[in-house]
């Protein structure tokens, strides 16, 4: 499953993304909406099919979609970009993110980090990155065979065994 934050987006899903985020839309609606999208993929379906016709979309909008969001969702329909809803929001998290001063990290590991060693990486990114706030998705790889890697942005700090056994076959297979 790919989060928000790995999501690739077009530069027209981006563009969309910023101006949901610039319409101050409260974050309840943007939410809603999107949940109706994932739970009933058929509304998606119906708003992207060539076929029907765009007066019937527009009142399946008004019908179903929180009010603050229609025209949005009317915009995106009349210029069929529908389809680029997920990359949507997931350039408009990146703003609010952005604007809030939010870094989002994975840290991959073998085992789940204590709320001490969490708190000391969250500590780590905010002071290296200049955030308020770092959210840390954990994924678990039992192939790292201990430690873990931390990723942020582009930078990988990868602090796991198999990546030190790595770095080391590297050094040693270079002096031959």
């Amino acid at each position: 499953m790919q989060t928000n934050n790995e999501i690739r987006c077009s530069s027209t899903a981006v563009s969309y993304g910023k101006v949901l985020f610039e319409l101050n839309i409260p974050r309840e609606s943007v939410r809603k909406t999107r949940e109706i999208l994932e739970a009933v993929p058929q509304l998606s379906d119906l708003l992207m099919n060539p076929t029907v016709a765009l007066k019937k979309k527009l009142a399946v909008i008004d019908r179903v979609f929180p009010e603050d969001m229609r025209n949005f969702l009317k915009t995106a329909c009349r210029y069929r970009r529908v389809e680029l809803m997920d990359e949507i929001f997931a350039a408009y998290d990146r703003c609010r993110d952005e604007q809030n001063k939010v870094l989002k990290a994975v840290l991959t590991c073998t085992a789940p980090p204590d709320e001490e060693q969490k708190k000391g990486m969250e500590s780590f990114l905010c002071r290296k990155y200049g955030a308020e706030e770092a959210q840390i998705e954990v994924r678990y790889d039992a192939d790292l065979l201990g430690g873990f890697i931390l990723r942020a942005g582009s930078d990988e700090y990868d602090w796991s065994m198999k990546g030190r056994l790595d770095r080391l076959t590297q050094t040693l297979g270079g002096r031959r």
